[in-house]
């Protein structure tokens, strides 16, 4: 431990959670102001009357008070808030697939069948998210070429009356304003993939490299930018322009029937639609083996053919293939056919895909269980590392209910008599039936769970000892502490099990839809109230999409709720679908790490990188790539606090290639103590992160965690702070409600459970121990005073003493 000189001071830098937060809230003060950052990213410090940044608190050690000057950085604005930002939310699907990409088992060194197993599953989600954007165009198709502009201004139809008789005979009319709908969605999908934020050319040119460089084994190691992206986004636009042509001219079964010279056209436009289609899909396939950059492999002719010329020509040609399928189609037929069709088999193409997937990511999964085999249950990754095929059944489903949602309201607005394709009979049967099947399973985990517990209390069984130690001598603390613990240790345990649930249910009922319509089988008499259900279950999924969007026009509050969608999903960096928003975790991570460099341009500042919930993720990233950057001297001077995390209880389970298990052992060994984890027990949404199996002997807490050199073993029992806050190992527990009130410092009543950990007299303690200024084992100081007597007896079967 670095000894404290005379000008030593800590720079505790901030980084919240999801759903962001005001400048104010971040640093515990009635005022802040900028003093660095570009607006979307902005480093806040307190603020005095003449709103100059004003320093902290001062840091209490057992020496001296420390100089502390509070930072914070807000990255909420690039996810959170408008109704741009809002809109995000209705390309759901596409970043879920995207996430399903990041969820894949790590790949074993030096293991061929493992590595082939990779590049193949890489290679069929970027092919699902392909089927995904022809989906969607599929979908628009049938409400805007079919429903609109083939059946509703059709001429002597009574719909939209508004509209005379003789615009609707016009050449190219109907056509125009059924395929201009669909080009603009088109556009919005290209600019919106086009957004990014701004980032220094260094990271860039340093993620073109990365796969040449040996990986480092810290967290985050490979969440950086796919020099493939550009290519991908254009083979997307390519195919649903080409998508879009092909159902105007009949679909892929079958071209429209012409006579002459105007024949032969369509069908050359319908097989070079087919071309494109073919292109994109070779293109998507071949672009995800992640060696094809290195200047000896093959995949260096697929990127020089995928460079920016050869993009914009392919562009060109497909914008120019629209035009001459507007230019083909004078008049529209009474009914556009090819929508139907297209949803179908683009359904039928997405469920192969899925299965395949799901069938090659068994033997992946068994092949890289041997890097978590011998782990602990409760720190192995969910579904042992089969995960992300249930994710990503929820994404191609949510994708179809989506536009079925969709399309159903506006033939209501329109008409009655106008006729939806018959696929749709059986969409609305899959999630009708996967709606009844949810209500049955809501109920059956509801009356479980309801069970479970009030046997468990009934029969005074403990659940949460560590409680007991944290409020021995509060009861009324004690009682509201457990009930609190109990629900969110469930919902930490069982969270994972309700998307298994979600996965199992839709996939259910898209199983019981694609066999009657392979067979052919009209819906029976009896199927009727399931379809109606569906027809419910999809008006409500795509209303409330509609009505989050429209609040959040009028209430940026709205916007900014709906944005924790945005905010967990764009970590991720564009690898599978490249139409989603940009991962700000490639903005926010540089900053941080050039933010902590300029400080520690001072020989005697000390950095804190403190997050909180989404935020202890960036700052675990930015500090490993401080441990890759900083020489030996400098890193000694960098601490990490984490509070409310998932680092244990989520991210290593769900992203076991990203976040393993072993690369926070190696960040908690090149830290050398100084990562500290605040977690409280009535907490559902983060957890310990430092320690498990932990145990109450003997009025003792005891565990397994790391240890400050690096190793993994039994730790000595937790210490207790001088507030009432247990230390075992890394992981501070916090009592919860708060042992206070503590005369001078700010006071939180209640169960806190995820939220304000920063008043908890224990967080400076942390801050100072990260700092290397205070020993985790160091004598206790005298504790702070009460307010108020804390009661002496606590007689009762939960444990308390």
């Amino acid at each position: 431990m670095l000894i404290a000189g005379p000008d030593t001071r800590v720079v505790e830098l901030r980084v919240h959670g999801v759903q962001g937060t005001t400048p104010q809230t971040l640093v515990d003060a009635v005022a802040a102001v900028d003093v660095a950052g570009d607006g979307l990213g902005r480093i806040v410090r307190p603020a005095d009357r003449l709103r100059r940044p004003a320093p902290g608190p001062v840091l209490q050690t057992e020496g001296r008070p420390i100089p502390r000057v509070v930072e914070g950085y807000l990255w909420g604005g690039m996810t959170s808030g408008g109704v741009a930002k809002a809109t995000w939310a209705l390309l759901f699907p596409f970043s879920i697939a995207n996430v399903a990409h990041w969820m894949l088992p790590p790949v074993p060194e030096r293991n061929l069948p493992a590595h082939l197993l990779g590049i193949g599953l890489r290679s069929l989600l970027r092919v699902f998210a392909l089927l995904l954007t022809a989906l969607l165009v599929a979908q628009i198709s049938v409400v805007s070429l079919d429903l609109l502009a083939a059946q509703c201004l059709r001429p002597g139809k009574p719909c939209l009356t508004s509209i005379p008789a003789d615009v609707r005979a016009l050449p190219w009319f109907r056509t125009f304003l059924g395929l201009l709908p669909i080009v603009a969605v088109i556009a919005v999908m290209r600019r919106v993939s086009h957004v990014d934020w701004r980032i220094e050319r260094k990271e860039i040119a340093d993620a073109e490299d990365k796969d040449q460089q040996p990986s480092s084994g810290l967290p985050g190691a490979h969440v950086a930018t796919d020099p493939d992206t550009p290519a991908l986004r254009s083979l997307h636009v390519v195919a649903a322009l080409a998508v879009t042509s092909l159902i105007a001219l009949g679909g892929p079964l079958k071209q429209l029937t012409a006579t002459g010279g105007m024949g032969v056209a369509i069908t050359v436009a319908w097989v070079v639609a087919l071309v494109f289609i073919g292109v994109s899909v070779l293109g998507v396939l071949l672009l995800d083996d992640p060696t094809g950059g290195a200047p000896h492999r093959g995949g260096r002719w697929l990127r020089a053919a995928l460079g920016k010329k050869p993009r914009r020509a392919l562009l060109a040609l497909a914008v120019l293939l629209m035009l001459t399928t507007l230019g083909l189609l004078e008049q529209l037929p009474l009914r556009v056919p090819g929508a139907d069709v297209t949803v179908q088999v683009v359904a039928l193409l997405m469920a192969f895909v899925l299965v395949l997937f799901g069938l090659m990511l068994l033997p992946a999964a068994l092949l890289a269980r041997r890097t978590w085999a011998a782990l602990p249950r409760e720190l192995r990754p969910w579904a042992g590392g089969w995960f992300s095929a249930p994710v990503l059944a929820i994404a191609g489903l949510l994708g179809g209910g989506f536009g079925a949602g969709v399309a159903l309201p506006v033939r209501k607005a329109l008409g009655s008599d106008l006729h939806l394709p018959v696929g749709y009979d059986y969409i609305t049967l899959l999630w009708g039936v996967a709606g009844a099947l949810g209500l049955l399973s809501t109920f059956a985990v509801a009356s479980f769970t309801g069970a479970v517990r009030w046997r468990a209390f009934r029969k005074g069984k403990v659940w949460a000892r560590e409680a007991s130690l944290l409020h021995s001598g509060r009861m009324r603390d004690l009682r509201a502490a457990t009930r609190a613990w109990w629900w969110a240790r469930w919902e930490r345990n069982h969270g994972h099990h309700m998307i298994l649930i979600i996965a199992s249910v839709l996939v259910v009922g898209a199983v019981v839809a694609t066999v009657l319509r392979i067979r052919n089988v009209p819906p029976a008499t009896w199927i009727a109230p399931f379809s109606a259900f569906g027809v419910g279950v999809l008006g409500l999924l795509a209303v409330s999409l509609l009505r989050a969007v429209y609040l959040a026009a009028r209430q940026p509050e709205s916007g900014r709720r709906l944005g924790i969608i945005a905010d967990i999903a764009q970590f991720w960096p564009r690898e599978a679908h490249p139409i989603v928003p940009p991962c700000y975790a490639l903005k926010v991570v540089p900053e941080l790490v050039a933010r902590v460099q300029d400080h520690l341009r001072d020989p005697g500042t000390r950095v804190v990188l403190c997050g909180h919930s989404q935020g202890s993720l960036l700052v675990a990233v930015a500090a490993a790539r401080l441990l890759e950057e900083l020489p030996s001297h400098d890193r000694e001077r960098i601490g990490l606090v984490t509070a409310g995390s998932q680092l244990q209880w989520a991210y290593p389970r769900a992203f076991p290639a990203v976040v393993p298990h072993a690369s926070l052992a190696r960040l908690s060994g090149g830290l050398d103590g100084r990562w500290r984890a605040l977690c409280r027990g009535t907490d559902p949404l983060g957890g310990a992160v430092m320690t498990w199996r932990r145990q109450v002997f003997d009025g003792m807490l005891l565990g397994v965690g790391y240890r400050p050199d690096g190793s993994e073993g039994a730790l000595a029992p937790a210490l207790r702070g001088p507030t009432g806050a247990l230390v075992l190992g890394g992981d501070h527990w916090l009592p919860d409600p708060q042992r206070g009130p503590f005369p001078g410092r700010r006071w939180r009543s209640g169960v806190s459970a995820h939220s304000d950990y920063t008043s908890d007299p224990e967080w400076d303690r942390a801050v100072a121990i990260a700092a290397g200024l205070l020993e985790v084992d160091a004598p206790e100081s005298p504790p702070l005073p009460f307010a108020r007597r804390p009661e002496t007896r606590s007689r009762d079967a939960l444990g308390g003493s």
